[in-house]
């Protein structure tokens, strides 16, 4: 049997997703928990597959890997699997065909970057976040891997202003390393005056001497994948531990924020 599972996780606990040796890893995590518990044997064997390789810091609300049960299905279970994880969490489980890989199938990313409002231009913003709408060759904003095709679609990017931060989401086929970090850079160095719409355009047809550096990970969080045939079955009792987990860290980071709010008041 073949199984899915979205996950979530605190992008900033792992030295990014792919396993490493000596480093914690979110893809070691998971093979350390089903191979303990005996549903794998090990990641070749099972057809181990991940969707997204995010980088070290960086979050995932809707990620995807995809596995060939061994030996104990009927452990396939948010609550057992939740039990054993630290820092990652299944939010839902697919059985899938045999052919199926998470990666490939997916039709669509949408990522979100959360970014304190530093007395950004919203309109100026808005007009960089347009130009990268469509085909672009994305060189000038990613960190190219050998053979790697530069052309991505984007298909859409919006920005939600919420007190004191914005967040601005960008959806496209699939996203070169690093590209959407420095994409999220651009339109915030739009909404500083630092750069303007038609140097991004630039950019995108290839005139440049330098890349826009990336914006840094730990405000990035993989937000949604899209499968038009699949759908994740979960449960209150499997995402129980989850909540419980996430609500933890929120009230640490509100304190921690709070506090060192009040400290930059009394300068």
């Amino acid at each position: 049997m073949r199984f899915a599972l979205r996950i979530a996780y605190d992008g900033t606990a792992f030295y990014g997703f792919q396993r490493q040796p000596d480093l914690r890893t979110v893809e070691g995590e998971l093979l350390r928990v089903l191979t303990r518990l005996g549903i794998i044997s090990d990641a070749e064997g099972s057809n181990f597959r991940g969707a997204s390789r995010t980088d070290r810091g960086v979050s995932a609300f809707f990620n995807v890997i995809a596995f060939n049960a061994q030996e104990r299905p009927d452990l396939v279970r948010m609550e057992v699997l939740n039990h054993h994880l630290r820092d990652v969490w299944v939010l839902g489980i697919a059985e899938v065909p045999g052919d199926f890989h998470p990666r490939f199938q997916a039709r669509s990313k949408t990522y979100r970057y959360y970014l304190v409002d530093e007395g950004f231009d919203r309109e100026k913003m808005e007009e960089c976040a347009r130009v990268f709408i469509g085909k672009h060759d994305f060189s000038a904003f990613a960190r190219l891997e050998p053979g790697k095709e530069p052309t991505r679609v984007i298909t859409g990017i919006r920005l939600m202003e919420r007190t004191g931060y914005y967040i601005i989401e960008i959806e496209g086929e699939s996203f070169l390393w690093e590209m959407a970090r420095r994409m999220v850079n651009a339109i915030r160095f739009c909404g500083l005056g630092l750069m303007k719409p038609v140097e991004v355009e630039k950019r995108l047809k290839g005139q440049y001497a330098g890349k826009v550096p990336p914006a840094p990970p730990e405000g990035l969080v993989l937000w949604h994948m899209r499968y038009p045939d699949l759908e994740f079955q979960a449960d209150e009792r499997g995402l129980k531990k989850a909540k419980r987990d996430l609500f933890d860290r929120y009230s640490r980071a509100l304190t921690r924020a709070a506090l060192l709010g009040d400290i930059l008041l009394r300068f």
